[in-house]
């Protein structure tokens, strides 16, 4: 196999619904190369070009294959697009294929902790050190130089419908960018680049605790109006989340930051909101993640949030309660009233 022939198809390493959604969005300007553990869905797609989980109709040029080392071999450009909980350990596995040349960008917006397991995230042991984001990881288990992350209003169920949207590469890296450019931009999506990347994973991650929050309001039927106020005060908090781990406001009030927050705070599209939307409509965490065919990324963060912000003594009083209320069983209402009192001394304080 050439050179030319391995860089004109892109991988993507996870066939959940934004995996998925990426892949089709790709297949408008090359071949794409989809991983998947499942071997029926691998042969669903390479034989019908469909996926069964999402009743989605798939491009010819998505290939479908279990095989993560043609996945390396075939494609220097790669998505990972994967359960934060699991990440570090599918980019291990890829490892021992990936080469310095390669890029990887990916998907996936929450954290992964790094020598903690859940007895010492419980009892407060957590540091900055123990939280990774996802390009730290691929860093940290691969030879790979060249990382980006996907971010953005990127609401998966909109995407596959051929609506428009636009998203952000984050990366050190002008390649990076570029090729993020390069391959993701068609009529339907506009591909925007940022440097602060570490902003961008915050911003991405962060966005589903509030998520959560705003739909807890909209399942105890409040309106717009207070929906609001969390969704203003919650990019305040994840500015102050951003400021404490080293980076500037600047990647939170734009597409990555308030674009997102904004989208998917909003929509039942996201698994977040409608987490948090079940919730407040009186279903306990268990029930709701035990019916849920994806997860809820946000779930995990407010957990790892929450002790970290414990640790780096931030004020943040809407993860501190969504903590309560989704891990501690604080009644819903009695959070709300607690955030409205609240004694918020500024509206804006960043600038």
């Amino acid at each position: 196999m050439s050179n030319n022939q391995r860089r004109t198809q892109i991988g993507v390493i996870g066939s959940g619904s934004f995996g998925t959604a990426v892949s089709n969005l790709l297949s408008f300007n090359t071949e794409v190369l989809l991983y998947s553990r499942q071997d029926d869905l691998v042969d669903s797609i390479n034989e019908a070009h469909f996926h069964p989980g999402f009743n989605l109709k798939l491009s010819p040029k998505v290939r479908a294959t279990s095989d993560l080392q043609e996945v390396a071999e075939r494609c220097t450009l790669i998505f990972p697009i994967i359960p934060s909980d699991s990440f570090r350990s599918v980019i291990q596995n890829l490892s021992p294929f990936l080469k310095p040349y390669h890029l990887l960008i990916h998907g996936t917006k929450g954290f992964d902790l790094h020598n903690l397991n859940e007895d010492d995230l419980q009892a407060g042991k957590i540091t900055r050190n123990s939280v990774r984001t996802m390009s730290e990881v691929i860093l940290e288990e691969s030879s790979v130089v060249r990382v980006g992350c996907l971010s953005g209003p990127n609401l998966a169920q909109e995407i596959m419908e051929g609506q428009p949207t636009a998203t952000v590469v984050g990366s050190k890296y002008d390649e990076v960018i570029n090729a993020g450019k390069r391959v993701l931009s068609s009529k339907h999506f506009q591909v925007f680049g940022t440097y602060e990347i570490l902003g961008a994973e915050l911003a991405g991650a962060l966005k589903n605790i509030i998520a959560i929050g705003s739909g807890v309001l909209g399942g105890l039927g409040m309106g717009k109006n207070i929906q609001a106020l969390l969704i203003t005060r919650g990019l305040m908090e994840m500015i102050y989340f951003g400021k404490a781990l080293g980076t500037s406001p600047k990647p939170f009030v734009g597409t990555a930051g308030i674009g997102d927050l904004v989208c998917t705070a909003t929509s039942m599209n996201s698994r977040n909101y409608s987490f948090g939307y079940r919730l407040g409509q009186g279903e306990s965490k268990s029930e709701i993640l035990a019916s849920m065919p994806e997860i809820a990324e946000g779930v995990r963060t407010l957990k790892i949030a929450k002790h970290l912000a414990d640790h780096l003594k931030l004020q943040v009083p809407i993860t501190q309660m969504l903590y309560r209320a989704v891990y501690e069983n604080y009644d819903l209402k009695q959070a709300i009233e607690f955030l409205m009192r609240y004694p918020y001394y500024v509206d804006v304080d960043f600038i």
